[in-house]
């Protein structure tokens, strides 16, 4: 499956999309005031523990202290040489009290931005990401990559990695390690290994809070992260990007045949890419399916939810035929959408009812399979007797609709506002009680023309039953530029 980024840089926005055989299945957009904090390194200072979350926040230098949870802690003897062994991990069971206390110092990493109400969550378990390599400073784990498949090919690198991994150290080959030489392995070792020391002696010469290692810029870390997967073109519409890129390219993924081409077309890059267009549709909730059934996305903090409909889909057989066949098609859409929005955290899937347990069974299996093409972890628990599906994504950075949004100042990110009909009697009571204290002798009217139209066509007869009944006078004054559920009632004496 031949895979291309396509790279447009715009003033103080950069945005890469990234495409499998022709079709968007992942974006990624960074904004001069959302710098990706993830993975990298700093220099803490414990600021409170929390014996009731077991957890501890950490100053590390942001506007905010970061979220440090005891089950993602590991001491490490260099840091600490107070301590006798190489390394100390403290798992799920145990208590934060005696693990860190007020103003210890401590290296952690960044392990998911902050999102929404959440803040920054950091980690003491140091992972240093290399070409072919992962690098675990102070554990002993030995790992492959789950995308290597072929087991001979796992137990010859598992094997590798277990000769040539350093005391003190942990590896993971990753899926561009697949059939690569002891040598490059080396390489790739030691240049992490020099990063980790560098890192460690900066630490030993400052003071917290500081930064002790950046992660890298987004356009080469998504390269880093994407060459092994079938990566043949990259294109960029900067020309000083363009340079940069192609020395990256060529000084580290030299044997990779990856071209990076400078786009200098006229017409917009993402536009002749027809990128532009399926960017815009991520703001939809409803996504319509091929058969005329469709699927329905609403977020909440906490979780997303994802309803499945038959819609105008009404099959050619039977009932149990047109949901199973709705439900198999929605399940590679919802895969995908997952994917591309960068959903994270719980998901939950609400398909349309299936009396037969092999139908839940083949939807389920179904979409446990198409989930295998995510980079990113996520587990799938099985189809209830209800039909619902509850899933688990890591999430590390922003939903990419959050992103691209923010929360709508009328309806404060509900999603509904008032009816007009609902407004027009609010302004009625309001009015009346107004008039009913003596608040005016006259009342002006601010509101929008939806409900002042409204109020003139079909209640007129409520307007001069409070003007008669209170001896007033209504004076109705549209403001175009109040939404519908505004309004404001004015007194004058």
């Amino acid at each position: 499956m031949a895979a291309e980024l396509i790279i447009n840089v715009t003033f103080n926005e950069t945005r890469i999309a990234f495409l499998e055989n022709g079709v968007l299945v992942e974006i990624f957009i960074e904004q001069k005031n959302g710098h990706s904090m993830v993975g990298s390194i700093y220099k803490g200072k414990v600021v409170r523990i929390v014996p009731g979350m077991d957890a501890a926040f950490i100053d590390v230098g942001l506007e905010k202290s970061a979220f440090l949870y005891v089950g993602d802690i590991v001491l490490d003897r260099m840091m600490y040489e107070e301590f006798d062994d190489s390394e100390y991990h403290f798992e799920r069971n145990e208590r934060i009290e005696g693990v860190l206390e007020d103003g210890q110092e401590l290296i952690v990493q960044v392990s998911r931005e902050p999102i929404g109400q959440k803040g920054t969550r950091v980690t003491s378990k140091i992972t240093l990401p290399g070409r072919l390599l992962v690098l675990m400073p102070g554990t002993d784990h030995i790992g492959v990559s789950r995308r290597i498949e072929q087991e001979d090919e796992r137990k010859r690198l598992a094997t590798l990695l277990k000769e040539m991994c350093p005391a003190g150290y942990g590896i993971i080959a990753r899926t561009a390690s697949e059939g690569k030489s002891n040598d490059e392995f080396k390489t790739d070792l030691n240049f992490l290994i020099r990063i980790w020391e560098s890192i460690q002696e900066k630490s030993k010469d400052t003071r917290a809070p500081c930064v002790l290692h950046q992660e890298m810029g987004i356009i080469f870390r998504i390269i880093r992260d994407l060459h092994s997967h079938n990566l043949k073109k990259i294109a960029i519409d900067d020309e000083f990007v363009y340079k940069k890129v192609a020395e990256f390219v060529k000084e580290y993924l030299s044997e990779e045949a990856c071209e990076v081409a400078y786009f200098d077309e006229k017409d917009p890059i993402f536009e002749v890419y027809g990128i532009e267009i399926e960017i815009a549709k991520l703001l939809q909730k409803k996504i319509w399916l091929k058969s005329g059934g469709d699927i329905v996305l609403d977020y909440t903090e906490a979780l997303t939810v994802i309803d499945v409909n038959t819609g105008r889909y009404l099959g050619k057989k039977n009932l149990e035929d047109t949901i199973l066949r709705t439900n198999l098609e929605a399940v590679k859409e919802i895969a995908y959408q997952i994917r591309l929005r960068n959903i994270g955290g719980i998901i939950v899937i609400d398909f349309i009812d299936m009396e037969k347990k092999e139908s839940r069974e083949m939807v389920f299996q179904a979409l446990v399979e198409v989930l295998k093409k995510d980079r990113i972890k996520t587990f799938a628990y099985p189809i209830s007797e209800i039909g619902v599906v509850q899933l688990t994504r890591k999430r590390t950075r922003h939903n990419i609709v959050n992103l691209l949004s923010e929360t709508c100042p009328n309806c404060e990110g509900c999603g509904y506002i008032k009816s007009r009909y609902t407004v027009c009697y609010e302004v009625l009571r309001e009015l009346a009680s107004a008039s009913k204290k003596g608040e005016g002798k006259k009342f002006n009217i601010y509101l929008s023309p939806e409900v002042a139209r409204l109020l003139y066509e079909e209640e007129k007869s409520s307007l001069e039953y409070i003007e008669n009944t209170y001896t007033t006078k209504v004076n109705i004054i549209a403001n175009p530029a109040f939404s519908i559920d505004k309004f404001n009632i004015e007194g004058v004496k």
